[in-house]
């Protein structure tokens, strides 16, 4: 159950970008679970979920930070923190399912612009059972050590969803790295760079680790109202992976 009192009292500057940042206010954090430099895990403030507990990676001291302008070692060690405290929260087996996820941008669902992420774990709630596995397949254009990407043919809410696929759970910097690249095509190139907003979700599915960036923009009212995704048509999601692949393999390879 949502709490809608609690939300209400929620600090925002994702639009309104003058409003306070608690999370630069670091002095004044409480329920630290962990630190690791500049990064943070800590218990959410504001639980506005029933039955739930709600946890906070903060990536970064600055406020403007995002995946997508880190350098690759400040990257990898966001990603290693944040899969660490996400492993910690399922390894507790307290919880019927644990979620990860990030929102970035003014579509995307967030709040506050100071780059974070949350890590959920329900008490009650398997979060996997509404999410058919064929969200996960699609045409793979990159592959390489131990990492597959493909654009979903399935995708759970519609038109574009990349699936960034790690077999090997002990390569995090391959998987960050690759994260990275693809969200950085998701707000500059896709679209023509229109995207200004991103949400990245994270899956255990079966041995494999996913990461699913999925670029973000007014929710189409055929899902919002009929639950019908819609996906680009063979010659458009061809385009966009070989797009994708050629910056992949420039980035990842070098």
């Amino acid at each position: 159950m949502f709490h809608p009192q609690i939300a209400s009292k929620k600090p925002e500057n994702m639009v309104h970008t003058n409003n306070d940042c608690p999370f630069c206010q670091r002095e004044l954090l409480t329920d630290i679970i962990e630190e690791e430099q500049d990064r943070i895990w800590l218990v959410n403030k504001y639980r506005t979920l029933e039955e739930t507990y709600q946890t906070v990676v903060i990536e970064t001291a600055e406020h403007n930070g995002d995946i997508t302008t880190y350098t690759d070692v400040q990257n990898r060690a966001v990603f290693k923190f944040a899969l660490k405290a996400w492993e910690k929260t399922i390894d507790s087996e307290k919880f019927k399912s644990v979620l990860m996820y990030k929102n970035f941008g003014p579509y995307s669902g967030g709040s506050l612009r100071h780059p974070h992420m949350q890590i959920v774990g329900l008490n009650k709630i398997d979060a996997y059972r509404n999410i058919p596995k064929e969200s996960f397949t699609g045409k793979v254009f990159y592959k390489r050590h131990g990492l597959k990407i493909n654009i979903s043919d399935y995708p759970i809410a519609g038109f574009t969803e990349f699936n960034v696929i790690l077999s090997n759970s002990d390569s995090s910097e391959i998987f960050a790295d690759a994260v990275q690249t693809v969200a950085k095509y998701v707000l500059n190139d896709y679209f023509n760079g229109k995207c200004t907003s991103y949400n990245l979700f994270f899956y255990h599915v079966e041995d494999r680790i996913v990461a699913k960036v999925v670029p973000r923009f007014m929710v189409s009212p055929y899902f919002v109202g009929f639950k019908i995704p819609q996906v680009n048509d063979c010659k458009r999601i061809s385009q966009i992976g070989k797009e994708l692949a050629d910056k992949l393999l420039f980035e990842m390879e070098r």
